[in-house]
Order: C-alpha cells, then sequence, then structure tokens
C-alpha cells in the first residue's frame, strides 16, 4: 500500500493517493477501505485536508467510495494533482472543493473498462453495468464543469483516452486552478494583486513564460471585469492604493486624537479629586476610590463629589481668626486648658 499522511500543522493535514486503487491494497496498490479510514480519522481533527493525487487509477467501485468520502468531509478538502489523474482517479480529482492541478501533470478520462466469462446474457449484463458506471461517471464530470451530460458523453467517452494538460482542465472548468503557475485569488489584497501583476509584466517579457501574464485572470475579479488593457488595471490598481494610504493616515489621526482624549480625561480627573482632597471633601487614601469613581461616570460622579461637604477642623477654624496679644486664639484655648488641668 503506498499511503502516507502528514500533519502539516494543527489545523491541516495532507493525504498521499499514490499507487492504483482498488478494494485489498498491497504491491503498490492503495485499499479504499484504508483511505477511507484515514479521512474518517482526519475530518474530525483537522480544519483543513490535503489531497494529493498520483495514480493511474484502477477499479470503479473502490474508487466510487472514495469519491464519496471526500465529497462527504467536513473539513475544507483541497485536491492537488500532482502527477497522473488517470481513469477512476481523474474522477475522484473532482470531488474536492477546490481542486488544483500541476502544470507539467495530467488528467485522463476514458470509458470504464471491464470483462466476463459465460454466456450472451452474461455478456449483455456487463455492458449494461459498464454503461451504468459511465453515465455515473458522466454525470460527476458534467456537474463539475457544467456541461450537458451528452456533450460530455460525446468528447470523452468514445472509446478513446483523453489525456488532459492543467490549462486544458482549466479551461473545460475540471480544475480550479495551476497551482505552479502564480494566480489572482478573487480575495486578492490590492498588495497581492498589484506584487503578481507587476511579476507577470516582468515575466511577459520572457518567451519562455509568456503564458503567465493573462489581462483575463484580472477580469474575472468583478472590479477589474470592465479593464480593457494593462493601462486600466494599473490605474485602478493605483487609485486603490491612494484610498488604502488616505485611511491609513486617517487611522493614524484617529489613534493620536483618541490619546490626546485620553490625557485629557485623566487631568480631568486629577483635578476634582486633588481639589476634593485640599478642601477635606475625601481624605487623601480615597484618591484612587474616587478616580475610578469619575472614571467609570465622570459627570455623576463629579456631581456627588461637589455635594459633599467639606470637613473643617476646630484647629483651622481658630486659626482662621484674627490674632490677639501675640497668640492665635488656637494657642491661646490650648493654655487654657493646661492650666486649668494644673489646678
Amino acid at each position: 500500500m503506498i499511503l502516507f499522511k502528514s500533519i502539516l500543522n494543527e489545523k491541516t493535514a495532507s493525504l498521499l493517493l499514490y499507487g492504483e486503487i482498488s478494494d485489498e491494497g498491497g504491491d503498490g496498490k492503495i485499499a479504499s477501505r484504508d483511505i477511507v479510514n484515514e479521512l474518517m480519522y482526519m475530518d474530525g481533527s483537522y480544519e483543513n485536508l490535503n489531497i494529493r493525487i498520483n495514480s493511474i487509477g484502477g477499479d470503479v467501485y473502490p474508487g466510487i467510495a472514495i469519491f464519496n468520502a471526500i465529497r462527504q468531509c467536513r473539513s475544507n478538502v483541497t485536491i492537488y494533482i500532482d502527477g497522473i489523474a488517470a481513469s477512476i482517479a481523474g474522477v475522484i480529482a473532482l470531488c474536492g472543493k477546490r481542486v488544483e492541478m500541476s502544470r507539467y501533470s495530467r488528467m485522463m478520462l476514458h470509458n470504464v473498462s471491464g470483462g466476463c466469462y459465460g454466456n450472451k446474457k452474461d455478456l449483455q449484463d456487463m455492458i449494461s453495468t459498464i454503461e451504468s458506471l459511465e453515465d455515473t461517471i458522466v454525470e460527476i464530470i458534467a456537474g463539475r464543469c457544467g456541461r450537458d451530460k451528452e456533450e460530455v458523453k460525446n468528447a470523452y467517452f468514445d472509446g478513446t483516452d483523453h489525456w488532459l494538460k492543467a490549462d486544458e482542465a482549466l479551461a473545460l472548468g475540471l480544475i480550479d486552478a495551476i497551482y505552479d503557475v502564480e494566480a489572482v485569488p478573487e480575495e486578492s489584497t490590492t498588495d497581492d494583486i498589484y506584487r503578481i501583476f507587476t511579476n507577470r509584466l516582468v515575466l511577459e517579457q520572457q518567451p519562455q513564460n509568456s503564458d503567465k501574464m493573462k489581462l483575463e485572470d484580472f477580469k474575472k475579479i468583478p472590479r477589474f471585469a470592465n479593464c480593457t488593457d494593462e493601462a486600466a488595471v494599473m490605474s485602478i490598481l493605483g487609485e486603490t492604493a491612494r484610498k488604502a494610504d488616505k485611511a491609513d493616515d486617517l487611522e493614524k489621526e484617529n489613534g493620536e486624537l483618541k490619546e490626546q482624549l485620553s490625557r485629557q480625561e485623566e487631568e480631568r480627573i486629577e483635578t476634582a479629586v486633588t481639589d476634593a482632597v485640599t478642601d477635606g471633601r475625601i481624605g487623601a487614601d480615597q484618591k484612587d476610590t474616587y478616580k475610578n469613581l469619575l472614571k467609570a461616570d465622570f459627570k455623576n460622579g463629579l456631581t456627588a463629589l461637589k455635594a459633599m461637604k467639606p470637613k473643617k477642623l476646630l484647629k483651622d477654624k481658630f486659626e482662621n481668626q484674627e490674632l490677639q496679644a501675640g497668640e492665635s486664639p488656637w494657642e491661646k484655648r490650648q493654655k487654657e486648658i493646661r492650666e486649668n488641668i494644673r489646678k
């Protein structure tokens, strides 16, 4: 059995379908039950599953079992065609939520093959079985690429092996992307698009890379749909970049204003609490309590603080009176108390 799994990170795992597909496995074959077991385990443990295919195909029914197991996965399944996805392996490749193919790989579609030994009734039953299986596979292919079943059957089930390159499979809608040619995803940011577009403009000048620069790639993105040439794309990119810079400046200014308001608020609270301590409305040990109160609700907290009556000591009252005979009223009263104690 050629079956390997790799844990890429805590959210993503990878599974290799490298070998011939069969029921039992062994001798370089992949057993459908082993694949399904691995899928059942990984689907419950990882958010993303990457399934990589390099297979000449094999038995149809085990292949359909693998197809259904992948199709029912809750994880985000991406299928990568690394080498060959031929016959039933090519059908399995079509069930990914996203399918990517190397520019050097091949996909092959053809009629179902089978045979039997027996009388003419046995042979007729075998033909009916093959036709039924082909109808199922045609339905899968047609559903993937959005084409009519009869059109698919006439094109790929004519007794010939049809080998498709990556760009042909992409044009037919069988795959979503060519993974070793830099694509332009719809969710690309302005910076992503600018980088890709600039790189492709450079590569377009090199004959060996002429297929990398595709204006059509950008026109698939809604905001570039009406662009007629590269200049129009660059104009939109420039305008978008300017808007992004302006948004960054506004965000920076907003942050500075927030910081300034925060400082002013701290100063206002500090002044209110210090004044309350100075005139005796609260004690120095209560400053932090009233600061927190004002931070939570400054308006009502300040109202409550102002409503408190200042605490006046008797000493302060006497010291505010005019001096008599060179001594303060407080000192005079203290002297009287001491004399009374001595008597």
